[in-house]
């Protein structure tokens, strides 16, 4: 058999997402580190834009986005699951893939930019052209990488939020050690769907960045183990949390979540939907509508509104709206006691789907 085919980077966010995913699995594949070869020869030239990871499945078919890749394996191979079996289970590790793939990114772009800049340059340089001198692979990556640098002001982190954020992140990796002391992963001893969520920004950026490294190994030993687990895949053969239970020790995790990150998703909703009135049906959708107010460790600012967020979220209002009502009332309950009543009505105006590799109203 044909092995699957990961073109992505060892400094990139999402492809360790899938990497540890990929591995726990136990599918058959190997990594190919995105040069500029492959960035003109598979990236652009199938994707049609600079994007990474890419999967490219045995059958030659091209996957992305780390969700798309997570659901074409579960798929074909379905055990064991990535997704709880308990209703609320499955709606709350949605809720922490949306926090962790839209919100950690905030400190995981801070601290890379902020205290790994001249090395995460040559990284990307290492990367993309193995073969150069130390001083052409800085340049290059220097090059590469000012597009990513751009976007640390979109993200809403400048002087005035850096402590804020620092303040939030330090809390977030002590109410996740707390979990860890209960729990080897999310859902128990084994990982789920939030565990390969909360990895893509805890390993490549807040783990393997060197500064950062630093910071979550003096700070949050625990994560750190963590880390270095779900990046091997360990864990295939543990069991998950029965009877639909949602660990205490997640509670601070979520109520983290609601407090910093709902808000923006409610401006991102009003804004997608004024943005609707005058969209074409099946249009594309822009990646962000404008920009919201934020708060972060008792710090405030403006964040865009990324039209992703809602997406991601998507797939927990489906959860959601699948429940019965006996089940529901649970769901509700937690809602209230985690902050997030406002989710209980929370409702796109039209779907949304990839299509093309692109997110676009749903036809």
């Amino acid at each position: 058999m044909t092995d699957y085919k990961l073109y992505g980077s060892q400094a990139s966010l999402f492809t360790g997402k899938a990497r540890g995913f990929l591995r726990w699995k136990g599918t058959r594949f190997t990594e190919h580190a995105v040069n500029e070869q492959i960035m003109r020869e598979i990236v652009l030239a199938k994707v049609g834009w600079p994007v990474i990871p890419v999967m490219q499945t045995p059958d030659g078919d091209i996957i992305q986005d780390t969700a798309d890749i997570i659901n074409a394996i579960e798929a074909s191979h379905p055990e064991p699951s990535v997704h709880p079996d308990g209703p609320v289970q499955r709606f709350v590790s949605q809720l922490l893939h949306t926090y962790a793939d839209q919100w950690l990114v905030v400190p995981a772009m801070h601290y890379r930019w902020n205290y790994n800049e001249d090395w995460i340059y040559g990284e990307f340089g290492r990367s993309m052209a193995p073969d150069a001198t130390a001083g052409e692979q800085y340049e290059l990556g220097k090059k590469r990488g000012q597009m990513f640098r751009g976007f640390v002001p979109m993200l809403g982190i400048n002087e005035e939020t850096i402590p804020g954020i620092e303040a939030s992140y330090e809390a977030f990796l002590a109410e996740f050690s707390a979990h860890l002391d209960a729990h080897d992963f999310v859902f128990g001893a084994r990982p789920s769907l939030a565990d390969f969520a909360f990895l893509g920004p805890l390993y490549a950026h807040l783990y393997r960045d060197p500064a950062s490294g630093e910071i979550m190994k003096r700070l949050a030993p625990n994560v750190a183990r963590w880390t270095e687990r779900a990046i091997a895949g360990e864990g295939g053969k543990g069991t998950l949390i029965g009877g639909d239970q949602i660990p205490q020790t997640l509670l601070p995790i979520l109520r983290r979540a609601m407090a910093e990150h709902l808000p923006v998703l409610l401006a991102s909703l009003d804004q997608f939907a004024e943005w609707l009135e005058t969209a074409e049906t099946g249009a594309e959708v822009p990646r962000a509508f404008g920009q919201a107010e934020f708060t972060q460790g008792g710090r405030s600012g403006k964040i865009i509104t990324a039209s992703f967020s809602l997406f991601r979220l998507q797939a927990a209002l489906d959860e959601y709206a699948d429940m019965d009502e006996a089940v529901r009332t649970r769901a509700d309950a937690l809602l209230d006691t985690i902050g997030g009543g406002a989710l209980k009505s929370f409702s796109l105006p039209q779907r949304l789907e990839r299509r093309n590799y692109k997110l676009h109203l749903a036809l």
